[in-house]
């Protein structure tokens, strides 16, 4: 089973394929080699650190709102 976390992308190194993303708050920098075309304000399921899937805001917002009951935040 994995489990993958959404994340907003707030910065996009192109250089060396990595984005900044927040976890609620919490700034991280995760690889996006595995995702063609990332834009800067899109949602990510990011895995072991790495960004595995582009999401749409409302799937990203279902599942950040489970992650939130799950976590209590």
């Amino acid at each position: 089973m994995c489990l993958s976390v959404p994340a907003r992308v707030i910065k996009i190194f192109a250089e060396e394929r990595k984005a900044e993303v927040d976890y609620f708050g919490s700034l991280k920098i995760i690889s996006i080699g595995l995702l063609d075309d990332v834009e800067i304000g899109q949602y990510v399921l990011v895995h072991a650190g790495e960004g595995i899937q582009i999401l749409d805001e409302a799937n990203a917002q279902a599942s950040l709102a489970v992650w939130k009951e799950v976590l209590e935040l």
